[in-house]
């Protein structure tokens, strides 16, 4: 028998400024993986890109969101330490459980499809930026997760034609995905996608159907 140790990820948490632990209705939460160039042990890279940039800008959200950090510079996100974060933090604030949202760019962007085809029950909205996209198992993912996928098209670094397969295959299963490709734009997508306001509100009025 082999025991595998669990990984334990530094991470930054949100709270929106209508944060009540009382509340008796909870909390949406984002779940945001950063793309490669942020991983390491200096926290403070998670600033550099997408919500939590954001945030630094001083945009406010109404969900609390949560950024992980993945500790390795060149290897993949360790998905099952993301899960059993999420539900930590998910069981110990205000959080409402149909409401876990997953966002991710270029090698966070392909975590949050892997997070999606692992954990199909967990998530009430998808959004992912120029990931690397699992499409033979996209049928695993839960078909009525909402998704919306981002990237452009002169992308050299992960091609355009991932998101393309996996956005055809998942229409082909019956799911409702929203593809937006830029036209012009390199792997960087993540600098118009995360500043689309209306993914936030997107986002915001997803919501899984109670359990």
């Amino acid at each position: 028998m082999v025991t595998v140790t669990e990984e334990k990820l530094e991470y930054y948490l949100y709270y929106p400024k209508e944060y009540d632990e009382s509340k008796e209705k909870g909390f949406g939460i984002l779940v945001f993986l950063h793309g490669g160039g942020e991983s390491g042990e200096e926290l403070e890279l998670i600033k550099k890109n997408g919500p939590p940039k954001l945030l630094v800008q001083g945009k406010e959200f109404p969900f609390l969101v949560l950024a992980p950090q993945n500790p390795h510079k060149r290897q993949w996100w360790n998905i099952r330490a993301v899960n059993k974060l999420v539900d930590e933090v998910v069981t110990t604030n205000n959080v409402d459980e149909n409401r876990i949202y997953l966002t991710g760019l270029s090698r966070g962007g392909g975590a949050a499809w892997s997070l999606a085809v692992q954990y199909p029950e967990k998530w009430a909205a998808l959004a992912v930026v120029c990931g690397m996209a699992p499409a033979p198992y996209a049928h695993w993912i839960a078909k009525e997760l909402p998704i919306w996928v981002f990237h452009g098209d002169e992308d050299e670094s992960i091609p355009v034609g991932e998101s393309d397969a996996m956005v055809q295959r998942l229409k082909e299963l019956g799911h409702d995905v929203k593809y937006t490709r830029y036209e012009g734009v390199g792997h960087n997508a993540w600098d118009k996608a995360y500043t689309t306001v209306e993914l936030y509100e997107w986002i915001a009025a997803q919501q899984k159907q109670k359990n």
